[in-house]
């Protein structure tokens, strides 16, 4: 694990283990361990609005993004995660929700231009395996509406799971991670002309990672005995998630 490595063997590693395709239940899996996901996207604002999804994954987000009434576009550089995305959109997204265009492509060469400008450009856990994230992020700035917003996670450096050396994924041997400080994060956006608006930092992950991999959810003991209230003290100061919300400058 490093910060530089090919597209080629990132696209490897995802289509590997495309990021969730393990759990027998994706969609509660996601939202059980990472609850502000939802508060975060605000899926139910996208309604009869464009919006543009960097890096799907197995396409969690994508559903609840067109079962709100998004007109949608995918970029995700892993074939397979596009494949299971698609199957998973044919059998659970609802049918009269808008159709979504899908894209097996490298953002950081190529993102749709489909719509006049987008609404949302939204990206969750997916820049900070990139090897040029800035790339990525200055054609965003040229796909967004004027009055459109870029919402992403970045992983923080300041965090128990960067600090502690913690693998930062379920599944061991991602080619490339990268990790930013609110200071940094601001800066990368900034450099791509936006002006980050809102910056908030949360998410500890408190699983045991030999259970987890295997569907039980088993808490480490130090979090066992932790008070709801202290545990999200502790994560407003040293969460994994960096989530910024960004206009343009």
């Amino acid at each position: 694990m490093s910060e530089y490595a090919t597209p080629s063997e990132i696209e490897a590693y995802w289509d590997r283990v495309p990021c969730g395709s393990l759990h027998p239940d994706p969609t509660w899996q996601r939202y059980f361990v990472q609850p502000h996901i939802k508060r975060f996207a605000e899926f139910w604002k996208w309604k009869n609005k464009c919006v543009l999804e960097i890096g799907c994954g197995i396409g969690t987000d994508t559903i609840q993004f067109m079962n709100s009434g998004a007109f949608l576009d995918v970029v995700d550089l892993s074939e397979k995660s596009i494949e299971i995305t698609k199957k998973r959109v044919f059998s659970e997204a609802s049918l009269n929700c808008p159709l979504g265009y899908f894209f097996c492509a490298n953002a950081e060469e190529f993102l749709p231009t489909g719509w006049i400008g987008y609404d949302l450009i939204y990206s969750f856990g997916v820049l900070h395996h990139t090897p040029y994230p800035e790339k990525i992020l200055k054609l965003a700035h040229e796909r967004l509406d004027d009055d459109g917003q870029l919402r992403i996670m970045l992983y923080a450096k300041y965090s128990i799971k960067h600090l502690f050396r913690i693998q930062p994924e379920a599944q061991k041997g991602c080619p490339l991670v990268r990790w930013y400080s609110g200071w940094e994060a601001r800066k990368l956006l900034w450099d791509c002309g936006f002006k980050v608006i809102s910056i908030e930092k949360t998410h500890i992950f408190p699983w045991k990672i030999k259970d987890y991999v295997e569907h039980r959810f088993v808490k480490h003991w130090y979090y066992r005995w932790m008070p709801n209230w202290m545990f999200r003290s502790l994560e407003r100061l040293l969460g994994h998630h960096l989530l910024l919300i960004a206009r343009k400058s």
